[in-house]
Formats: C-alpha cells, structure tokens, sequence
C-alpha cells in the first residue's frame, strides 16, 4: 500500500510539473512573440502594435512611447500568454496535432480582433486595417498558437510515455 501511496503522489509531482512547464512556455511564447509582433510594427508591417492592445488601451502617460512602454508591453504578453497557454493546457493538451495548434492560433486571433475588440479603443476596427496588417497579424498568431499549442502537447505526450505502465492488481 505503501508503494501505491507512493506511485500515485510521484504522478501528482509529475502533473505538476508537467503543467509548470506549459505555463512556462506560455509565458516564453508571450514573450517571444510579443517581441517579434512589436519588430513587425517597427518594420511598419502591421498598423497596429502589441502596445496598443496591452498597455496604451488603459494607460495614458508620456513612458509608454519609450522603450519602458515596450519592455512592459512583452511582459504583459508573456502574463497574459500564461492564461491562453493555461487554457490550452485544460482543454486541448491531449490533442498532439500541429493542425490543432494552428487553428488554436487562428482562434485566438479572432478573439482578440473581433471579440475583445471594443475593449481596445486604440485599435481600429479590423475592416479599416490593411490587408498587411490583417496577413501579418495572422501569421504571428498562428507561429504563436503552433509554438505554444505544439510544445504543450508535445510535453504531454512524451509524459505519457515516460510513465510506468499501471497494473491492474496495484489499485
């Protein structure tokens, strides 16, 4: 009883590793792909930055147009990037699929320009932005969705496969 005791208390240290890694990934994907959507806004490939839906929305100060206003606009997206990857984590982990992970992209891009979009009143609404902006935007949610979507389900299926294999007589 002792070693089933045992066995079921590594599977739970094992769960949750395995979900703080997937938080952790969330949150390098937020990072990662806040930081290369805001080099796109640089490089005048989208109309609109990651900034403007993460931090000038709420906040109007003279810092957020300097570099402070980017660094925390990337942190912001790693935070918010750990709910999104939390999410997968609960409905979709299983799911070992890169097609999965790239409509979980999509998906989340048209949460955020469609349904979250009157919370942004910097933003434009997507109809009056270019179709740059529009390619652009999608593009990076979906490498965003296939970086995080595919490394969470990667993560759960070599953890299944490293554990030992249940036997019927230990319950």
């Amino acid at each position: 009883m002792s070693s089933a005791k045992q066995n079921h208390s590594n599977q739970n240290v094992d769960r949750l590793t395995l979900l703080a890694r997937s938080l952790f990934t969330g949150f390098i994907g937020g990072v990662l792909w806040s930081l290369i959507a805001s080099i796109f806004y640089y490089f005048n490939f989208m109309e609109v930055s990651p900034k403007s839906f993460l931090l000038t929305s709420w906040i109007n100060a003279d810092w957020t147009d300097k570099w402070l206003g980017n660094f925390f606009t990337i942190l912001i997206g790693g935070i918010v990037s750990v709910v999104i990857a939390f999410l997968y984590y609960i409905l979709l982990k299983k799911v070992y699929s890169l097609w999965v992970s790239i409509v979980f992209g999509i998906a989340v891009w048209g949460i955020v320009f469609f349904v979250f979009q009157p919370l942004f009143p910097n933003v434009p609404h997507i109809t009056e932005l270019s179709l740059n902006t529009w390619v652009t935007t999608i593009c990076v949610f979906v490498l965003y969705g296939t970086f995080v979507g595919y490394s969470i389900s990667y993560n759960y299926e070599d953890w299944q496969k490293a554990k030992p294999p249940q036997s019927e007589s230990s319950e």
